[in-house]
C-alpha cells in the first residue's frame, strides 16, 4: 500500500458509485449521484495512488444539524484506521463551520455491527426508530 492521499470535495459521482458498489452492491444512477455530490456540504475521499478506497459525506443545514452519510471503506482496506480518519475529518468540518459556543446535533445511521465503531467517537443510540420510504420519482 502506497502513502494514502486525502482529498476534499473532489470525490466524483463515478468514484462514489465504485465505492458504493464495493460494499452495498447495485449503486444509484450517475444522474442521482451527480446531483447528490453537488448538494453535499462536505465530502472527503481517500486514495491509494490513483485508486479511490474510501469516502464519507456530510449533509445538513450548517446551523443546527449535520448528518454523516455514506461512510465507505473498500473491504480490503478496512481495519487499517481509514474509517477513523474519515470520521475525524467529519468532526473537524463541523467544528470549523459550526457556531462557536453552541451545541450542534451530528447524526448518522449505522448497521448494528458498526455501532461499536461509532461509539468510540461519542455517538450513542437513542430510542428513536429510523423510518424510511423509497419513493419512486415519476
Amino acid at each position: 500500500m502506497k502513502d494514502l492521499i486525502t482529498k476534499y470535495n473532489a470525490l466524483t459521482a463515478e468514484e462514489f458509485i465504485i465505492l458504493w458498489e464495493s460494499v452495498w452492491g447495485g449503486g444509484p444512477t450517475i444522474e442521482q449521484t451527480k446531483l447528490a455530490m453537488n448538494h453535499t456540504l462536505f465530502r472527503v475521499s481517500i486514495y491509494d495512488g490513483d485508486n479511490v478506497i474510501a469516502m464519507a459525506r456530510m449533509i445538513g443545514d450548517m446551523g443546527l444539524n449535520y448528518y454523516i452519510k455514506d461512510v465507505v471503506v473498500k473491504p480490503e482496506y478496512q481495519n487499517k484506521g481509514i474509517g477513523r480518519m474519515l470520521i475525524e475529518e467529519m468532526k473537524t468540518f463541523v467544528n470549523d463551520n459550526g457556531i462557536k459556543g453552541t451545541n450542534i446535533f451530528v447524526e448518522l445511521c449505522a448497521m448494528p455491527d458498526k455501532i461499536p465503531f461509532y461509539e468510540k467517537f461519542g455517538f450513542s443510540a437513542n430510542e428513536a426508530q429510523r423510518l424510511k420510504l423509497m419513493h419512486e420519482v415519476k
